[in-house]
């Protein structure tokens, strides 16, 4: 008798606050580490070499995208000096990420990698589960993010509790195919940049072996110790090498970089 006075109450209680679709998949995932503005510097090395430039910028308003309020994040990624002799890179990513789910609603991706020519506009329809791009139409996991808009999510989680080995899976796209990646918590870690000094949490990705990376575990990345959690370094083993791109300069934090000691 109980049981069923329990889920008549239920039922009544669902029925006066239905859950809509719209609610079920943006589910609210408060940001509290970036804000408008953001913009970040970075200087990239090719083993002692200074080969490039990127910057990662949060633009000045929301945009509206495919009916929902987004963030409008700018990628891009240069080289210079010599390398742009024999192997120029032009790279610009964009995304447009949902400002009440993080999840990302339009990828913009143009490269020129040495010639090497990539234009893809990709639209993500959460309710279907579906990533649609000029190729193909695949099917993606329930929080499916782009390379963007997965930095910018991760920011977000809480690694109050971790520990040692700890993992954080995140289902990324990229090249019409879903990449199960994994960040593996290894420790603290203090890190001088150009930038300054850091308290840093460091991680290392678990990626697909033999597409870029030597091993699954040829990245390793350095995130400030606070509540931005900016990367501060990254360095990865490639096929060809090592390169390191390290923090130069930042500006439009939404919280104080505590992390920083001098």
């Amino acid at each position: 008798m109980k049981r069923s006075r329990f889920l008549v109450v239920s039922a009544l209680v669902l029925a006066a606050h239905p859950i809509s679709a719209e609610e079920e998949v943006f589910k609210k995932v408060p940001n509290h580490a970036f804000t408008l503005n953001e913009a970040l510097e970075y200087r990239v090395h090719y083993g002692l070499i200074n080969a490039g430039e990127a910057r990662l910028e949060v633009q000045s308003d929301i945009k509206t995208r495919n009916g929902r309020k987004t963030y409008h994040v700018i990628g891009t990624g240069k080289t210079t000096g010599m390398f742009d002799w024999f192997f120029k890179v032009r790279d610009r990513y964009e995304s447009y990420i949902d400002t009440q789910s993080l999840l990302p609603v339009h990828f913009v991706r143009r490269v020129n990698e040495g010639g090497y020519i990539i234009n893809q506009d990709v639209d993500f329809n959460h309710y279907e589960n579906k990533a649609v791009s000029q190729k193909a139409t695949i099917n993606v996991p329930d929080n499916i993010q782009d390379l963007i808009s997965a930095y910018y999510y991760a920011r977000n989680l809480n690694f109050d509790t971790a520990k040692t080995g700890s993992v954080y899976p995140l289902s990324t796209y990229l090249d019409d195919e879903v990449i199960d990646l994994k960040l593996k918590y290894i420790g603290k870690e203090k890190i001088k940049v150009s930038a300054g000094t850091f308290n840093c949490l460091k991680f290392r990705p678990v990626l697909q072996k033999g597409r870029v990376f030597k091993e699954q575990e040829g990245m390793t990345i350095w995130i400030s110790d606070d509540k931005n959690k900016i990367v501060i370094r990254a360095e990865a083993e490639i096929l060809v090498g090592s390169v390191k791109m390290d923090l130069k300069q930042y500006s439009g934090l939404a919280n104080s970089l505590s992390s920083k000691t001098k």
